[in-house]
């Protein structure tokens, strides 16, 4: 009898882990292929907006676009904030909880950009081939550098993978270490100085992309005071002296 419960045990635990494995890949999945599309869309490589709903009406796609900027301000907000976190983990495990925000983001980011109205006008449009060529390129870069930063400060851990491989290997969940290192050397949120080099760089800045990168570089100031107090809550002083010596984006010496 012993044996035969034992056995129930384990094939419920094995279940159990690989259903966690299961879904931070597939939050993973989403999560990066929203993502992506962003970044596709900002390079003019993808449109913004697959959707068959479509209004002539500025006031109409106004209220729209401002619907779904704020489903996804209100996402990212909520759902980092640490006491939304330990009221969600009594609903959601622990070791999901990453996974579970990246999927909502993903979500929140694929409605926005599928739904997203195109609005009348260009702002500017660069004619030159070579100045085209630049500015296409920064933004590039700045897709790369984002990329790139997201691997500097554990890209598993970020994206949720790391916790859901913990707990399936039957491992302790233990903290990525606030660490000064490559980019964050110099730079307190290179990621962010990544995404607004993305938002801005493109030859032709048309309304419908202004509206988004606009409200999109607001709320990034926004959530950048936001986390840097969560910031000083976790690290206190540590981080505290890094705020004072290194500079948002840049650190002039």
């Amino acid at each position: 009898m012993n044996k035969s419960i034992t056995h129930s045990v384990n094939k419920t635990n094995i279940l159990f882990r690989g259903f966690a494995i299961a879904y931070a890949l597939f939050a993973y999945g989403i999560g990066s292929a929203a993502l992506f599309w962003f970044f596709l869309a900002s390079t003019g490589m993808a449109p913004y907006s697959l959707s068959d709903i479509k209004t002539n009406n500025l006031f109409a796609a106004l209220a729209i676009n401002t619907f779904l900027i704020l489903l996804f301000v209100l996402q990212h907000t909520i759902m980092a904030r640490k006491s939304f976190k330990q009221k969600w983990t009594r609903i959601i495990p622990a070791h999901l909880e990453r996974s579970t925000f990246v999927l909502a983001a993903g979500i929140a980011m694929a409605l926005m950009l599928w739904y997203w109205q195109m609005l009348p006008g260009i702002v500017w449009s660069i004619e030159h081939e070579y100045i085209r060529l630049a500015v296409l390129c920064l933004a590039f870069f700045g897709v790369a550098y984002v990329l790139f930063t997201t691997l500097i400060a554990n890209h598993f851990e970020l994206l949720g993978l790391r916790q859901a491989w913990l707990y399936a290997t039957g491992r302790p969940y233990t903290p990525v270490d606030f660490k000064r290192h490559w980019v964050y050397s110099y730079s307190r949120h290179p990621m962010m100085l990544g995404l607004l080099i993305i938002f801005w760089s493109t030859p032709d800045m048309t309304v419908t992309r202004l509206v988004l990168v606009i409200s999109l570089t607001i709320y990034m100031f926004i959530g950048i005071l936001f986390e840097e107090h969560s910031l000083i809550q976790e690290f206190g002083d540590t981080y505290q002296d890094y705020k004072r010596e290194i500079g948002i984006f840049f650190t002039f010496r």
